[in-house]
């Protein structure tokens, strides 16, 4: 008889994303209104405007390359509620006006709270989704974040139209509150490991950063560099080809086709490993890019966005689930953050390179040049990773612990 397959949506597997997209959230929903809030409230340039806007990204580097280090010695449980109480304190914080330079101070705050929470739900999704539907529940644990990406921006912008930024802080609040609550009935089932001393003592910088995640997270680095042209610039662009109202519905197809795709995508990585779901995946977001460049009406913009979406966002969910996968159980949570820190400075340090570019380049060319960066950065991924894999299935390095 055929063996049932294990269980995934667990209460706990369900909390812990439950979690993951209120702080996602919350993160998304700031970001599109901070700018608009330090110029209007303290007067602060389009460049103190950008660095308020930017620094969470910065906090949430060294929140996660801290705790990376410190989540097992804490543990996993703590190190989450540990994160959002500083989450809810941070964000109180806004709630207090003493300048500019102290938003900044917050806001710095903030991402480092958020990269230990991030770092915490992925850790802790990663050891109770079962080994043989790691990249399945994984694609289902991102989702929560690309739901928040949609969700977080619309609410924000609406929010500021209908009623003011004091309103917008208690709405965040309220939403770093339910996260505490509700987290309070996650269950993380013990990690029975042996740890030597000599792995957690000193300043090695495998202390900080898991080595067998490096190549992958490599990867993510540089095609997340080419996604954030897209997620920083596509409003410059859409002014500049006068497709503005169609901008608007961007991230929504691209939403869209993540939600529709990633379960399947999530189930053929499990069954017939990461190449089979990357290789496509660099194709699809070449495409896109060069489909961008070119765009000069509503369903060319539209498919842009379906293809940069099937292909950067399984991408995205595959190089996590391939960062743990080739990692023991033990330094699930170094993997975890290592990916992570690798991801958010593609995205976060993407927009300050490319802003140099642009002046010389353009938008349409830049985004064509990106295409090519992101097809030739499947030649990297093969020599990182994808000549590694064994009959079609990603190398194990350690048994991961199964609760069901």
């Amino acid at each position: 008889m055929t063996q049932p397959r294990a269980k995934l949506w667990t209460k706990d597997f369900t909390i812990v994303s439950t979690v993951n997209f209120f702080v996602t959230l919350v993160f998304y929903l700031l970001i599109v209104i901070i700018g608009v809030y330090a110029v209007d409230e303290f007067g602060a340039s389009t460049s103190q405007a950008g660095l308020v806007t930017g620094i969470f990204i910065v906090g949430s580097l060294i929140g996660r390359l801290l705790i990376g280090r410190f989540i097992e010695a804490i543990g996993r449980k703590k190190t989450l509620f540990i994160g959002i109480i500083l989450f809810i304190l941070t964000l109180l914080l806004y709630f207090v006006n003493f300048g500019i330079t102290f938003l900044l101070i917050t806001r710095l705050l903030h991402g480092i709270a958020g990269g230990m929470v991030g770092t915490a739900t992925g850790t802790i999704v990663a050891q109770i989704i079962p080994a043989a539907r790691k990249a399945e529940g994984i694609g289902y644990f991102s989702m929560s974040a690309t739901l928040a990406t949609a969700i977080g921006p619309f609410i924000g912008l609406y929010m500021t139209q209908h009623t003011d930024f004091q309103m917008i802080f208690i709405f965040s609040l309220a939403l770093g509150v339910i996260s505490l609550i509700t987290a309070f009935f996650v269950d993380v089932p013990p990690l029975v490991v042996s740890v030597k001393t000599s792995e957690v003592k000193g300043f090695k910088l495998s202390n900080y950063i898991e080595p067998k995640a490096l190549p992958i997270a490599v990867i993510t680095l540089v095609v997340a560099f080419c996604y954030s042209s897209v997620l920083s610039f596509i409003n410059f662009y859409a002014i500049e080809i006068d497709l503005v109202s169609t901008a608007s519905f961007f991230f929504l197809v691209y939403s869209i086709a993540v939600l529709i795709s990633r379960p399947i995508t999530g189930r053929l990585m499990d069954l017939k490993g990461a190449n089979f779901i990357m290789y496509p995946g660099f194709f699809l977001l070449a495409v896109g890019l060069f489909l961008l460049s070119s765009a000069s009406i509503s369903i060319t913009l539209l498919l842009a966005g379906v293809l940069i979406g099937l292909g950067f966002g399984n991408m995205q969910s595959s190089t996590q689930a391939v960062a743990v996968k080739l990692t023991p159980p033990h330094r699930m949570g170094l993997a975890t953050s290592t990916f992570f820190i690798f991801l958010d400075a593609g995205l976060g340090f993407g927009p300050y390179i490319l802003g140099f570019i642009i002046p010389l380049t353009g938008f349409s060319n830049l985004y064509v040049i990106l295409g090519i960066v992101a097809l030739a950065t499947s030649i990297l991924y093969y020599f990182l990773h994808g000549k590694k894999e064994r009959s079609g299935r990603t190398i194990m390095t350690g048994p991961t612990p199964d609760p069901n």
